[in-house]
C-alpha cells in the first residue's frame, strides 16, 4: 500500500528549510545562512543534526526588527 504523502502550503509551515525560507523571504541561501552564523543564540532557527530550520514567525519578527539584511 502506498504511503500518501501531504504538502502543506508554504505559508503555513512552522519550519522551513533553507531552500523553502530563501523562496518565502526572497532572501539567497546563503544569506540566510549568515544570518544564523551571525546570531548564534538567535531564538528563529533550530538545529535538528547538521540541518538548519527556521521558524517562519520568529524569523518574520526579526526581519521586521532588522534595518538590513
Amino acid at each position: 500500500m502506498a504511503r500518501k504523502i501531504m504538502e502543506i502550503p508554504i505559508d503555513r509551515k512552522y519550519l522551513l528549510t533553507i531552500e523553502e525560507g530563501a523562496v518565502y523571504f526572497h532572501i539567497g541561501e546563503k544569506r540566510l545562512r549568515q544570518v544564523i552564523a551571525e546570531n548564534p543564540y538567535g531564538d528563529f532557527y533550530l538545529k535538528n543534526g547538521n540541518k538548519l530550520l527556521i521558524k517562519r514567525k520568529k524569523f518574520e519578527h526579526y526581519l521586521d526588527q532588522a534595518e538590513a539584511v
